[in-house]
Formats: structure tokens, C-alpha cells, sequence
């Protein structure tokens, strides 16, 4: 077998799995429904409805970015997290490795499992924000967000599949919602941080997800704190830094 055909071979194989990844899930009523659902009507509850008559244009605006980063965190933390958990406990992860498949596909699929419903995600809410919310963007501000929000799962990828080689299936869901819920909290995604005390505040910058919103919001038009060379170059670093560590951890399996 030639190196080309073999490339041909492992390529068909990485989309043979993350279509099957995603229509997994997808029909998984418990993780779709809550993924693609939740930010769209947490959005039109807090950034349309009860917004002030005032300021209702820039909530819309800020939520819009800032739900995003909400949106695109789940996938990859409970699609990692909660399923590479499952997978361990049933041994299929000793299973795929006796396969005949490229190692990485396993990853692979769910990265791309991951990027997609982010996409459908982020899709979603800017064309609530565009149409509901009256939010008016240029083109370019509008593939911008839509770019780094996509790409922004990586991270939570990358943690979802730590949080995934440390516990059990039974004990991953809660976990995950241990860290995502206060992380979305603590980096100001459902309000301003600026209404939490100032100590709260300054812990922000540990979180990825406040990096990430601070770039949607630059994105956006609406400046974001700190340069968006600095948000790139932390999530860069925390994504391979967490994902090697999730690696290691999964390759001492049994």
C-alpha cells in the first residue's frame, strides 16, 4: 500500500468517524437539546427580553458574544468530557486501539464533532441576535466572531478530554458542570464582571473562557479587555499544555 493511498485511506476514515460522532450525539436528546437550545433561549430571556428599554441594543450586542463563548464550551466539555468517560468505563478505548485505524481519529472525530455543533451553535445565535436582538454588525465583525468562536471550542476540547481521563461515566456529567457553570459565571458571560467584587474580578484571567469572550467582544466592536495577541497566545498555550497532559494520562490506560 502506497503512502498516498494510505493518506487517502486514513482521511475518508478521520470523516467516517466524525460523522458518526456527531449523529451520535445529535441523537442523543440529553446532550443536543441542552447544546443547542439553552444559549439561544438563555440569550432572548436576558439579552432581549429583560433588557432594559435604554441599553436593550448594547445587552443584545454583549450577550451575543458572550453566550457564544457559553454555546461553544459545551460541546467540547461534555461531548470529551462525558463520552471519553463512558468510552474508558466500557473498555472501548482498548478496543479501538486493536482497530486498524490511524490513533489520532479517535480524537480527531470528536474535535470535529466539537467544531461543528459550535458552528451550528454560533450560527444560532447570531441570527437571533441579527434579527430578535437588532444587532448590527459589519460582515467582516460577523465572520470574525463566527472564526474564533468555531475554533474556540479547542479549548474546552482540550478539557473535556482531561476531566475525561481522570473520572468515571457516572461521575463525569458533574463534574463538567462543576467547571463549566462557575467558569461561565466567574468570566462574566451572563452579566458584566463588574458586578462581582473586585477579588472575583482579577481571578479572571486564569479562566479560558473570559480570554475567549474578551475576543468576541473585540470581535464584535465592543473592545474587550487586554490585546487579542495575548487571548490568542493563552488559549494556544492552555490548549496543547491540557491536551499533552490529557494524552499522557490516556495512553497509561490499560
Amino acid at each position: 500500500m502506497t503512502t498516498t493511498t494510505f493518506d487517502a485511506i486514513a482521511r475518508r476514515s478521520l470523516a467516517l468517524e466524525a460523522r458518526l460522532e456527531f449523529l451520535r450525539l445529535l441523537r442523543t436528546p440529553s446532550f443536543a437539546v441542552p447544546a443547542l437550545a439553552f444559549p439561544v433561549l438563555f440569550y432572548l430571556l436576558f439579552g432581549v427580553l429583560l433588557a432594559k428599554p435604554g441599553s436593550a441594543m448594547r445587552v443584545a450586542q454583549y450577550l451575543m458574544a458572550t453566550y457564544s463563548v457559553f454555546g461553544v464550551m459545551a460541546p467540547g466539555l461534555f461531548g470529551f468530557g462525558v463520552g471519553v468517560a463512558t468510552e474508558r468505563d466500557k473498555g472501548l478505548l482498548a478496543l479501538r486501539r486493536a482497530l486498524p485505524m490511524p490513533p489520532l481519529n479517535y480524537v480527531g472525530g470528536k474535535l470535529a464533532m466539537a467544531m461543528l455543533f459550535a458552528a451550528i451553535i454560533v450560527t444560532l445565535l447570531c441570527i437571533t441576535g441579527a434579527t430578535v436582538g437588532a444587532v448590527h454588525l459589519e460582515v467582516t465583525q460577523w465572520l470574525s466572531l463566527f472564526v474564533l468562536m468555531v475554533f474556540g471550542a479547542l479549548p474546552f476540547c482540550a478539557l473535556g478530554l482531561l476531566i475525561g481521563s481522570f473520572v468515571n461515566g457516572q461521575a463525569a456529567p458533574a463534574v463538567v458542570n462543576l467547571i463549566y457553570l462557575p467558569m461561565a459565571l466567574l468570566s462574566g458571560l451572563w452579566f458584566p464582571l463588574n458586578l462581582l467584587p473586585l477579588a472575583i474580578q482579577k481571578l479572571a484571567v486564569l479562566w479560558p473562557a473570559w480570554h475567549l469572550a474578551q475576543l468576541g467582544l473585540a470581535a464584535t466592536g465592543q473592545g474587550g479587555e487586554g490585546s487579542v495577541a495575548a487571548h490568542l497566545l493563552y488559549l494556544a498555550v492552555f490548549t496543547v499544555a491540557v491536551g499533552r497532559w490529557a494524552a499522557r494520562r490516556l495512553q497509561r490506560e490499560p
